[in-house]
């Protein structure tokens, strides 16, 4: 029997839609159960309101003929209000009057869309000021009764800091870090949680634990900044009881509440967490607490400016994921006890079973590496990545986590540990990220190859936490344009973070506003105070991320809504980006600096933007590429006067763009991997330049011994542009090369991450000693599409994956390889492997899954050519004897005597 499965609003995943800012959400299903011959023709949407003290309302029934069942247009006239719960179920037809059961029902549910919805204050602690230095926890705290039996409660909360609250001494949801971080100049996060289970009929409390996060804390380079965007913590809580005769009963921060200092006495993201355990307040979030002592009365602010939205946020939260365990523990030189959990992660460490005096401290240092057997500290900068326990001495043990900091570490120094049991059965480390679904899977018969796609995901992992930085370690995790507008196709494929970089990209363009057009460099943009480090001077690449970003997440899921969303960003962008002054140019102005190829391995340690490449070559590449998407998106929204308009200007870009860096014949003024990377990826050669252009890249390619020559600009194009320039076998042996530069070296070196710098640990065993060396940064990993396009071979061939394709190069040594990836349709994907067959040749098999409402051009080798076939949804394999024809390994070209 069909089946119509995973309905869903938006980009939303249960159970985050509770609380969200949609008043006409679209809606998608997929098919379980579906025969090759079944095909949609006909659907039906049930919209209902929910409310638990009476009958379910059926607001609209609408049925359509129509094969579309992703991102189906709302169902009603009417627009959804605050605090409105809905649900809806789908049931289809096909041309054979066959009609499926109705789905289960799904739910969402408004938040407070107005501000008007807002009724509580925005309260501060009466000691805050603007200070310099870092401050402790607040704890606030409300006592309240209820009158009349509880139907339903909704705690809707946000703070100008990060928080944790808690009903009854019951923590309320988990998330971790909320409410997260965005520009808070111009957007501020709410949550929503159902907290009904937690109140009582009679006596209750809620406390809300308060540190300054991102809000006001430090951040920032060389020791950054602090109260970037305020001068201290604030909090608005607002917690509504629907009794179940419909009746409300509302408990709002106001001028009742009161507030003291907690045990967690720093809370840091760069410094870390120090919690003092002497100083708890038993019973401090409940009723039943009596000593009432140290606790004021807060402070009442004024209202949140009309210019800072309060808005849910459009991403899944960050939660804490899994927790890793120590596989071994080590004793250093200086007799020092380091823990090594074998992955580089993102997260804090959790103790357990603590035992020990009353006022007795335990140390937690953190890093990515050892150095000289020793915690290897100095690429943390000034960060101190450190955090400390302190105990209150009870004889039944004690337990602690961090909850306001986090680290990027693979070691963990324990300093002072007391513990009831062995140390390595005490502690695990807690992961923590963004909540994104995992959306694809990669392997391969390389052992090495497959470490290497690990490493890119446990990298954007660490690094997709609230936004998506560049680092999560050191005195940094800003949110980087530039690692972001290369890495997003990677991103797309292994993670759904679709409503995570769409939450993004409205900060993006909210700083692009107070910069007058000009993006950030960071968003938020945290470098706002410092006029060294806020770059208001346009900058290619990092500021393409405007176009970048909004194509990928549009290729990806077929989302015309986040072009739309993002357009004025990107118009504002184009209309800044300067032109050359020395004549009627379309060409970037030759005056303005540009970080070209960023870390390109030439590039000396101390300046990483003197690259290979010629960094005004570069930023004209990016130009051409930007206008020609422009002129697609245009098109796609219908704008057809900005369409002519970006297609004139990027054909007269890319004529002035031959002119100025490529020979007749080919040869790019530039001559360096990047430069015919980008050419032959961006269309900017002329159909004879090209093969030239190819052929001179793979020179190139042989003359470096197969290593890497490119930096952040070139690196994700550069694979892919040998494959399109018929080199598939050079592509590979770039590929599986492992002396450095090269995407296995790190590997090979007990990397689990990917590095910020190809050499950031040399080879014997030393850290990099350039100022910038991170071990968990993910624009090299960008490399990772290249593995699921062309190893294993599937790759879209139009946006939102309503047509695939499964093509594998077969080449290398490779034997097998596998992906899968979650379409908006449903799974797609294959497997291939070869096995030695008679008279020299192979044969392949090649298994495919094709999801309900999509085709897959299938093409694989045969003989001494290829077989091409397309295919409707459903399982499907093929197989076929070829000739492996080629030499491997390639060799390099021979050296001068």
């Amino acid at each position: 029997m069909v089946l119509v499965t995973d309905v869903q609003f938006e980009h939303y995943h249960h159970p985050n839609t509770l609380g969200v800012q949609e008043t006409t959400p679209r809606i998608s299903w997929r098919f379980e159960n579906a025969h090759k011959g079944f095909r949609q023709e006909c659907y039906e949407i049930e919209l209902c309101e929910e409310c638990f003290f009476s009958d379910r309302t059926v607001l609209s029934t609408v049925k359509r003929d129509s094969e579309i069942f992703s991102l189906v247009p709302w169902p009603s006239d009417q627009p959804l209000n605050s605090r409105q719960k809905i649900s809806v179920r789908v049931r289809v037809w096909d041309g054979n009057g066959l009609v499926t059961p109705w789905s289960e029902r799904i739910y969402l549910e408004t938040g407070l869309l107005n501000r008007r919805d807002w009724q509580c204050e925005r309260i501060a602690a009466p000691w805050e000021s603007h200070s310099s230095e870092p401050t402790p926890e607040e704890l606030y705290r409300k006592e309240f009764s209820l009158t009349g039996p509880i139907g339903q409660a909704r705690l809707y909360i946000t703070t100008q800091g990060v928080y944790e609250s808690e009903i009854n001494g019951h923590r309320v949801g988990d998330h971790f870090m909320a409410p997260g971080w965005t520009a808070y100049d111009g957007r501020l996060q709410y949550q929503v949680y159902d907290v009904t289970s937690l109140l009582s009929k009679d006596r209750n409390c809620i406390g809300v634990r308060v540190a300054e996060g991102w809000f006001c804390g430090r951040i920032g380079f060389e020791g950054g900044h602090r109260n970037i965007w305020g001068p201290h913590t604030a909090l608005m809580a607002q917690l509504e009881v629907v009794t179940t005769d419909g009746s409300v009963q509302t408990i709002r921060s106001d001028n009742s509440w009161t507030v003291r200092q907690g045990p967690i006495r720093l809370a840091e993201i760069y410094d870390g967490e120090k919690y003092d355990a002497t100083q708890e307040i038993p019973y401090w979030s409940s009723p039943l607490m009596t000593d009432h002592s140290g606790w004021q009365a807060v402070s009442l602010m004024a209202a949140l400016p009309d210019s800072v939205k309060l808005t849910a946020s459009f991403s899944e939260p960050v939660r804490r994921i899994e927790v890793v365990q120590p596989i071994r523990k080590i004793i250093t030189p200086t007799g020092k006890v380091i823990l090594d959990f074998g992955q580089n992660l993102v997260g804090y460490l959790r103790l357990k079973n603590i035992k020990g005096p009353r006022g007795h401290t335990i140390g937690l240092s953190h890093a990515e590496v050892l150095e000289d057997a020793e915690l290897g500290t100095r690429p943390l900068r000034i960060c101190k990545a450190a955090d400390e326990y302190t105990l209150r001495g009870d004889e039944n043990g004690e337990e602690y986590e961090p909850r306001f900091t986090f680290h990027g570490f693979r070691y963990v120094q324990v300093d002072g540990w007391t513990g009831a049991t062995d140390l390595e059965s005490s502690v695990g480390a807690v992961v923590c990220h963004t909540d994104m679904k995992r959306a694809g899977s990669f392997s391969c018969s390389d052992p090495l190859i497959n470490q290497l796609y690990q490493n890119v995901c446990w990298g954007m992992r660490g690094n997709f936490l609230s936004v998506p930085t560049d680092c999560p370690q050191r005195d940094e995790r800003l949110g980087w344009s530039g690692d972001l507008a290369l890495f997003a196709p990677t991103a797309t494929l292994i993670y759904d973070c679709f409503g995570m970089l769409r939450n993004w990209l409205f900060d993006v363009e909210h700083d692009q506003k107070v910069l007058e057009g000009v993006p950030a460099m960071v968003t938020p943009n945290a470098t706002l105070p410092d006029p060294i480090w806020c770059r208001r001077v346009p900058c290619a690449i990092w500021h393409d991320v405007t176009i970048l970003a909004p194509w990928a997440l549009y290729e990806e899921t077929g989302n015309q809504g986040i072009l739309a969303q993002q357009y004025a960003s990107m118009t504002m962008w184009m209309e800044k980006l300067p032109r050359d002054k020395t004549g009627n140019s379309h060409l970037w102005d030759t005056t303005i600096f540009q970080l070209g190829d960023w870390l390109d391995p030439a590039a000396p340690p101390d300046a990483p933007w003197k690259g290979a490449t010629d960094a005004k070559m570069v930023a004209n590449a990016f130009l051409v590429h930007s206008l020609d998407l422009m002129s697609r998106i245009a098109d796609i929204l219908g704008k057809t006067s900005d369409r002519e308009y970006f297609a004139t200007e990027s054909q007269a870009a890319r004529k002035e763009f031959q002119h100025e860096y490529v020979t007749p014949n080919g040869r790019m003024t530039s001559d360096s991997q990047t430069a015919y990377a980008l050419a032959i990826c961006f269309d900017l050669l002329k159909p004879a330049q090209r093969v030239r252009a190819g052929s001179r890249l793979v020179e190139l390619v042989r003359k470096n011994e197969f290593r890497i020559g490119t930096g952040f600009a070139g690196t994700p194009y550069l694979c892919e542009a040998l494959v399109l320039a018929g080199h598939i076998q050079v592509a590979y042996s770039m590929l599986l090369e492992m002396n450095c530069p090269s995407w296995l070296y790190p590997v090979t070196m007990g990397a689990t991450t990917v590095w910020e710098r190809w050499n950031s640990m040399l080879p014997d065993g030393s850290i990099n000693p350039g100022e910038m060396t991170s071990f968990n940064h993910y624009a090299f990993g960008a490399i990772a599409k290249f593995l699921y396009n062309r190893i294993a071979g599937l790759q879209k061939l139009e946006p939102g994956w309503k047509r695939f394709c499964v093509a594998p190069s077969i080449g290398a040594k490779f034997s097998h390889a596998s992906a899968s990836h979650i379409t908006p349709y449903g799974l797609a994907s294959c497997s291939w492997e070869t096995t030695a067959a008679e008279e020299g040749l192979e044969t392949i098999k090649l298994k495919i899954l094709v999801p309900c409402g999509t085709t897959c051009r299938v093409v694989y080798p045969c003989g001494s050519g290829e077989r091409t076939e397309t295919v409707g949804h459903g399982d499907w394999s093929f197989e076929a004897k070829f000739n492996r024809d080629y030499e491997w390994p390639v060799k390099p070209l021979p050296s001068k005597s």
